[in-house]
């Protein structure tokens, strides 16, 4: 495949197959002996290979026939086939604003004219949204074109276009266990399979084989975009080990719908990525990726209010400004926001909102004692006239100096679907580019593949799942940084910082060192995003003892120790000179 640009330098090799590049990764290992500070800098030099075949890639949505599932293919189709149509405000032209592959530009470096932009997607080989073939399951027997009239996302200009290349779509039946969705999503259950967890699961495998061969694609993803589930109780022997889930289905324990779909997608060798809030990745679940090599990915799609949220307390506290109170209000009248008006749905979002501010919080003890954080309260309003235009009306309230207070009040009106669908499809395609990279140690034999766990999509989720031992990270513009410098962009295609990048943070090195019981041969510990840090064999005894919180700073290190490992994060803000003259900046 034909690169828009390409690096010249002998730390880059093209070959017909990959992108190979050589890349000096710098940490700052920080430690304190009698009372001194010490502050060490050291580096690694890594390996990374990219394959540059780009494949033909399905994806199977769970909950097809909802608002995100039906909104996603249709944007799809109307991008494909270049539509446009009138509204009130003029003529549309399909497109895909609010990806962040597709919409959003990266500082590739400075030419003669000044600094150089990229659209993200160019940085390396992508699958091209176009050409993603869509299939999927759901409770409900509408097809896609009716489901798209249901859901009142759309212009009817548009569907009416759209309408014939999607009434032959119809999902597959899926799985129904009533009691961890809302009773009142019974009246739309008409299309759901029969039989023992164990058969329904074998049944979800059929469809992802059968969809692979008659599709043709190379690559299935699967992804979970239905209705928020209960949280699932995790108990020893239920689901705390891959072994241990693997016989709760069989014998038809307690196991959620989302958890089957998610080891019917492992065990079929496909990535599996949850985007509502519910514990779909229990801790049997995780392990089962982890043996299986199989990626996963979540939870829940980062779309509206939460976005916002991350930014603003962002700024607050880089600011020095101490939020002591955060009030989340929404109302909205679609499906999600109807299922969501049961109180065992809604804890499960109520988490997901609530914990996004945790890492920026826990980094600034200047503003936070240990234990403090910000009153958090989240609201959600099942109001049918809204539709999927959704309301969302916040309050930070944050101490200033002297014992002022400083009160910032936002409404902001989200089209649900329109921001989601977007996010659904940088999910997929970030994660089959993950399927292509390898990384390794200069000197310490072949690239691997990265951890099964890809925090790296965490930019995309409102609670991002990480390996066992990392800090989670919420901060929106860290996130994006480690997606832009390091976490796989930059050193995948060869490039250093740019001289213009300016602060970015967020590059964590883990490691996992075995202790007391044997583990397999794991290979050497890699940057943050987890290459290396493979808990197989290892065991886990209680919550570990972490001698420093997870919320770092640029320049701390956590060492979190459980009985037979030790996990090591070191944090590091690299920072950009426009000349040498200015100065950091």
């Amino acid at each position: 495949m034909s690169l828009p640009f390409v690096v010249q330098s002998p730390d880059v090799r093209y070959t017909q197959d990959f992108i190979e590049a050589r890349y000096a990764h710098a940490t700052v290992q920080v430690s304190k002996e009698d009372g001194i500070t010490k502050v060490t800098p050291s580096s690694v030099h890594l390996t990374f290979r990219t394959e540059r075949r780009v494949p033909k890639l399905g994806v199977m949505l769970v909950g097809w026939g909802g608002n995100n599932g039906s909104t996603v293919t249709a944007a799809v189709l109307a991008n494909r086939m270049a539509l446009s149509w009138m509204t009130k405000r003029g003529r549309k032209h399909a497109n895909y604003y609010g990806s962040l592959l597709q919409a959003s530009t990266v500082c590739l470096g400075s030419g003669p004219s000044g600094d150089v932009y990229v659209p993200f997607r160019d940085l390396l080989p992508m699958v091209d949204p176009n050409d993603i073939v869509f299939d999927g399951w759901d409770i409900s027997s509408l097809n896609l074109a009716e489901a798209m009239r249901r859901a009142e996302v759309l212009d009817w200009a548009l569907q009416e276009q759209l309408w014939p290349h999607m009434e032959g779509l119809k999902p597959r039946p899926s799985i129904y266990i009533p009691e961890f969705i809302a009773a009142n999503q019974e009246e739309r259950a008409d299309n759901v399979l029969t039989g023992t967890k164990a058969e329904q699961m074998a049944q979800i495998r059929q469809d992802i084989r059968d969809f692979k061969h008659s599709s043709g694609a190379d690559k299935v993803i699967v992804l979970w975009t239905a209705n928020t589930e209960r949280f699932c109780d995790v108990q020893p022997g239920l689901n705390d080990t891959a072994d241990n889930l693997l016989r709760a289905i069989e014998s038809g324990s307690e196991v959620s719908p989302s958890t089957l779909f998610a080891v019917a997608s492992i065990l079929e060798g496909c990535t599996y990525i949850n985007g509502s809030p519910q514990n779909t990745f229990v801790p049997g679940a995780v392990d089962l990726a982890i043996q299986r090599g199989v990626f996963i990915a979540g939870d829940d799609f980062k779309s509206g209010q939460t976005k916002l949220k991350s930014v603003l307390v962002d700024f607050l506290i880089s600011s020095g400004i101490k939020p002591v109170s955060i009030v989340s209000y929404n109302h909205l009248g679609n499906n999600d926001g109807r299922n969501l008006s049961a109180p065992a749905q809604f804890h499960s979002k109520e988490l997901s909102k609530s914990n996004v501010v945790d890492d920026m919080v826990q980094a600034n003890a200047v503003l936070y004692g240990p234990e403090e954080r910000p009153e958090h309260c989240v609201v959600i309003k099942y109001v049918p006239c809204v539709g999927d235009s959704k309301r969302a009306m916040d309050e930070y309230t944050s101490e200033i100096a002297l014992g002022g207070t400083n009160t910032i009040v936002i409404h902001n009106v989200c089209e649900d679907s329109l921001l989601a669908f977007p996010i659904i499809l940088d999910l997929v395609i970030l994660a089959e580019l993950c399927q292509r990279i390898r990384v390794g140690v200069e000197g310490e034999g072949e690239p691997q593949p990265l951890h099964s766990v890809l925090s790296l999509l965490g930019f995309l989720c409102k609670a991002p799942l990480v390996p066992e031992g990392a800090p989670v990270v919420n901060a929106l513009f860290r996130q994006r940084a480690a997606l832009e410098n390091l976490g796989p962009f930059w050193a995948v295609g060869g490039l250093q910082l740019s001289d213009g990048a300016g602060t970015h943070p967020l590059f964590t090195r883990c490691a996992w060192r075995a202790g007391r019981r044997s583990a397999p041969p794991a290979p050497p510990a890699l940057p943050w995003w987890g290459v290396g840090a493979d808990p197989r064999g290892l065991g886990q005894e209680g919550p570990g003892e972490a001698t420093r919180p997870h919320g770092k700073r640029a320049g701390d290190v956590c060492h979190t120790r459980f009985p037979d490992r030790e996990v090591v994060c070191a944090w590091l803000t690299f920072r950009g000179f426009r000349n040498p003259q200015d100065g950091p900046h």
